[in-house]
């Protein structure tokens, strides 16, 4: 009976031991990798950015004209991208992520907009952001690049 106590008091102590030992292994952390998804078959595939590829990249446009890089990105309260700001000279300027076209390998996106509709849209300093969510500013700001916004998604987050 002495023996029986001991074998598994033996064994009980071998497998805390060997939890212990694992548990303090480093487990190996795999870098995040951009990844293609393909939304609807047959319709063609989403690419899916970091924001450190995003912020940085020279922002150009029709005319292949440098307007300044990504300073900034604005997501929604649903967790949607929904703008970049583009810094230029200490003036900003907003942009629907939707009117980006980027080449990642470049560190390069390009607007569909020609230089004269550039210089109508209004900029701002990083001391006087305008409200992206009123309805107003951004209908106006997505018609500057001939789009219409979509409708936010709403999202309440309660406090338990």
């Amino acid at each position: 009976m002495l023996s029986n106590v001991l074998r598994s008091g033996s064994a009980a102590a071998f497998l805390l031991t060997a939890g212990v030992l694992i548990a303090q292994q480093p487990v190996p952390v795999q870098p995040a990798q951009p990844v293609r998804v393909e939304a609807q078959p047959g319709v063609g595939a989403v690419a899916t950015y970091r924001a450190k590829q995003i912020l940085g990249t020279k922002m150009m446009i029709q005319g292949n004209t440098a307007i300044g890089t990504v300073d900034d990105i604005v997501f929604d309260s649903a967790g949607n991208l929904e703008y970049l700001i583009v810094a230029n000279d200490g003036k900003l300027v907003t942009v629907p992520w939707d009117a980006t076209k980027f080449d990642l390998k470049s560190q390069s996106a390009v607007l569909n907009v020609t230089p004269e509709v550039y210089k109508t849209i209004p900029t701002y300093t990083a001391t006087t952001y305008p409200d992206y969510w009123a309805p107003t500013y951004r209908t106006g700001v997505y018609k500057y690049y001939g789009l219409t916004p979509r409708e936010l998604r709403r999202i309440e987050r309660r406090n338990p």
